[in-house]
């Protein structure tokens, strides 16, 4: 879409001349923000790593974060979503708007041809008294007149430049949210897919434990029935196995609630990707290698799509300053007029009733008790406010890459002491095992080890999906590869 509108565009932008004449109003300039040297959370090699086996993270690895993961339907949900996604579309016909918008303000720089045509009965009280006694009685006088009219501006101070300039960055801005609403879907999407992931992967630990305590139960039982078991290790055996069946119809609402969360993204009606989203039935391991940033360059926040967004309406609030300024000077315009009057109908047509004009013309506002001025005033302050609202901006971008990075760091090393306890949890299962066989420990060190050992292998599932999306929140943070101007 973007392809069929930007060469009208860019015409409109060279015939405004917006940045070869001059005009009046502050000319933009990109507002300059200090760089901080403030080191990287957890920048340094993890101390559980011989050798920093981190690898650099890309502007190529972000654009395309999923194909990283090499799933074939995590692509196909993006490839729909891209497509049929209903708040994507909205931000694509928004960008189409700001186009015709722009287009638009073309029509100031030319003249306008107005045809125009009226038939007028003029009564006159006066003249029919006048008449009186006279026999005459004529107290009507009928004017015909067609014709066409020319008004045409000559842009002198620069108005309807800076209008015009107004326009072209918040197109420019549109172009901007588009990218960004591509980079909130993706992620989306892909944080929404890790989390169903995750979620399967719950419930498949929790039926797999549910089905070693229901065997430990059935043992236990039937120890019991042949006289030689305890009955309370029975009881204790069966509310343990049966929290573990509870935590299942939790699980899998949530895995509902996901799928039809996803499909809604994909732009499909609820229901309609159950069929491709069923539990993978090899375990996978989503963990990609453990990426790094070499530095947190400035540049790369401001080429954020939010962040290049609020620059641009920044320029754009710029220009209305210029705007309104021109309302301070005279405004030189070309008029002239072309048609035919006549006071008979049937003569209006014909050689004598042709009249035209041509010339220039002028109007100065001298007085208009401060309105001007206020109007002036007014976006000057919008203006300021456009600016403190792109420096919060870079300043909130600048955090979320810290706060991510963090994030996705440090889960690491959560996720690797978690590994080693859940090691430990499953051993100190078979260990309590066997030592309740033999009769040296009762049946609370076996059911304590199971819990632990299944709480413990949850949080490995958790964890593993969380730097996942800890990793997606990071790219997103930076910009996800959108590093340079949006193509035209």
């Amino acid at each position: 879409m973007k392809h069929l509108y930007m060469p009208m565009v860019a015409a409109v932008a060279a015939l405004a001349g917006c940045m070869n004449l001059p005009s009046v109003g502050p000319d933009y300039e990109e507002p300059e923000i200090a760089a901080v040297e403030a080191p990287l959370p957890d920048a340094g090699k993890p101390p559980e790593m011989a050798v920093d086996e981190r690898v650099a993270i890309s502007s190529e690895d972000m654009e395309l974060w999923w194909k990283q993961f090499d799933d074939p339907v995590l692509e196909q949900i993006l490839d729909n979503a891209l497509t049929n996604n209903i708040s994507f579309k909205v931000a694509q016909k928004r960008l189409e708007e700001s186009y015709w918008v722009l287009l638009g303000t073309f029509s100031e720089f030319m003249p306008h041809v107005n045809a125009q045509g009226a038939w007028t009965d003029a009564y006159n009280r006066r003249r029919n008294a006048a008449l009186a006694g006279t026999g005459r009685s004529k107290k009507h006088s009928q004017v015909s007149d067609l014709g066409l009219g020319l008004d045409w501006e000559i842009d002198v101070f620069g108005g309807s430049r800076r209008a015009t300039e107004a326009a072209l960055a918040l197109a420019q801005s549109a172009e901007w949210d588009v990218g960004n609403a591509w980079l909130q879907l993706t992620t989306q999407i892909g944080e929404q897919y890790v989390n169903l992931r995750t979620c399967q992967e719950r419930i498949q630990v929790a039926e797999a434990n549910l089905k070693l305590q229901i065997e430990t139960y059935e043992i236990l039982k039937s120890r019991l029935d042949s006289g030689i078991g305890d009955e309370l290790a029975v009881n204790q055996s069966s509310y343990i196995l049966e929290q573990t069946r509870a935590r299942i119809p939790q699980l899998k609402a949530q895995e509902e609630s996901l799928k039809n969360a996803l499909a809604i993204l994909a732009g499909e009606m609820p229901g309609a990707l159950h069929a491709v989203l069923q539990p993978i039935p090899e375990k996978r391991d989503w963990l990609l290698k453990p990426q790094k940033l070499e530095s947190l360059p400035l540049d790369m926040i401001r080429a954020r799509p939010d962040v290049k967004s609020a620059e641009r309406q920044l320029a754009a609030q710029c220009a209305r300053i210029g705007v309104a300024k021109s309302a301070w000077y005279p405004k030189l315009f070309i008029t002239g007029s072309i048609g035919y009057q006549s006071v008979q109908s049937s003569r209006l047509i014909s050689k004598g009733a042709l009249m035209s004009s041509f010339g220039p013309s002028a109007s100065w506002s001298i007085f208009s008790a401060g309105a001007i001025y206020s109007s002036v005033k007014a976006e000057e302050a919008r203006t300021e406010q456009a600016a403190l609202n792109y420096e919060q901006t870079i300043q909130r971008a600048y955090a979320e890459v810290r706060n991510n990075y963090s994030a996705y760091s440090q889960e690491y090393h959560r996720y690797r002491a978690l590994q080693d306890g859940a090691k430990a949890a499953a051993d100190a299962v078979t260990i309590s095992k066997d030592l309740y066989k033999n009769g040296l420990k009762d049946f609370n060190n076996v059911l304590d080890a199971q819990r632990s050992s299944l709480g413990l292998e949850e949080e490995v599932a958790i964890s593993r999906g969380q730097i996942t999306l800890d990793l997606i929140a990071l790219y997103k943070s930076l910009g996800g590869g959108l590093a340079s101007e949006p193509e035209k």
